[in-house]
């Protein structure tokens, strides 16, 4: 793939990550986006060179990455190989960085080793309850655990991992993160794939909850919704990775005539990589943004083959469209509106909505 800006020298890993981008994951990415479901081997190659590590600490991980801008380029290279492949990898990690910083011991002993070796693989399901207002997903304490109960919209890789880092919010506004079985039952059961307009192959369902009980040995933590909020924008900056990586791929199939557009790139990585947390949502709706500018740039450099259902262009032009609303907030969902010119900036620039 074209180096489209300053690339950390002399990370191994993160040479790993574009090959398997580009080698491996690129030239499959138009079966896969018609697809059900991503090929296994998908995961196994990413497992066999250690990036379901990626989130670990250093006792369990062999990746290198010698900076948090390496470890950001390597999320945007394999996006730009494929979306929908990545986006399941990159939910693993909720799971990982969880087990990594918990308090109960035996959780972390028999599951966090299997996790970051990816021979056990998780997706997440944490948006139902951190959300604005009422929880779609609840939790109630009961003996010897808690009751779930309620939905979890967006939750990616069912059918392909095995555990689900999932969050629950009681009364009192307390979030309950517990690692649970990636399988339906008497109290768990998921709808059908959603119908995406990108990434269909991630299967993303909703699971819905039926007064399912989570023993207490299950939880990881418990956080306060507030505090578990003023982290958020950090990963509201990474998940911006994902609209780069596609931005990146539709540039470097321009080829010479992607020049302009490389430039641009490396300056919404840098400005994303250090945006103040206030700025955040900012930065990442000018990534998002700039990845429909870059996939439409590449749609009319091809022409009329960018018409074609198995076209790379029109591929990755669905792809940026789907990364303007995916992980948003709505500040993010704000400033979008404003770039996009459907909303009036207001005279101290100040958010409108």
């Amino acid at each position: 793939m074209t180096d489209t800006g300053a690339t950390p020298a002399g990370c191994r890993s993160l040479d790993e990550a574009v090959r398997i981008a580009d080698e491996a994951l690129f030239p499959a990415a138009p079966e896969v986006d018609g697809a059900d479901r991503v090929p296994g081997s998908h995961f196994d190659l990413l497992a066999e060179k250690g990036f379901y590590g990626f989130a670990a600490p250093g006792d369990l991980t062999a990746l290198d990455f010698p900076s948090y801008a390496a470890a950001c380029r390597a999320v945007e290279s394999l996006a730009g190989g494929c979306l929908a492949t990545t986006l399941v990898w990159m939910q693993h990690h909720g799971a990982v960085s969880a087990l990594a910083k918990t308090g109960n011991d035996e959780l972390r002993e028999t599951r966090l080793k299997p996790l970051a070796e990816g021979r056990l693989r998780s997706g997440v399901a944490v948006t139902a309850a951190v959300r604005p207002g009422t929880p779609m997903l609840r939790a109630e304490p009961v003996d010897g655990g808690w009751v779930f109960d309620g939905s979890a919209p967006w939750v990616s890789g069912w059918g392909m991992v095995d555990t689900l880092y999932t969050a629950a919010r009681d009364a009192d506004d307390l979030l309950v993160m517990a690692l649970l079985d990636a399988e339906e039952g008497e109290s768990v059961s998921a709808g059908p794939p959603a119908r995406l307009v990108a990434a269909q192959a991630s299967r993303t369902v909703t699971v819905r909850f039926s007064r399912h009980f989570v023993p207490r040995e299950r939880v990881a933590q418990t956080v306060p919704l507030e505090a578990y909020r003023k982290n958020d924008p950090e990963s509201v900056r990474f998940n911006g990775n994902l609209a780069l990586g596609v931005a990146g791929r539709a540039i470097a199939l321009m080829g010479d005539d992607g020049g302009a557009l490389s430039a641009r790139l490396g300056a919404a990585r840098r400005t994303l990589l250090h945006a103040a947390p206030e700025d955040v949502p900012a930065a990442r709706a000018a990534v998002s943004q700039f990845a429909v500018s870059a996939a439409a740039a590449l749609a009319v450099h091809v022409g009329g083959r960018s018409l074609l259902a198995d076209a790379h262009a029109q591929r990755l032009t669905r792809e940026a469209t789907f990364l303007l609303a995916f992980g948003s907030r709505p500040a993010v969902r704000a400033a979008l509106l404003r770039g996009l010119g459907a909303q009036e900036r207001s005279a101290g620039g100040a958010e409108t909505a």
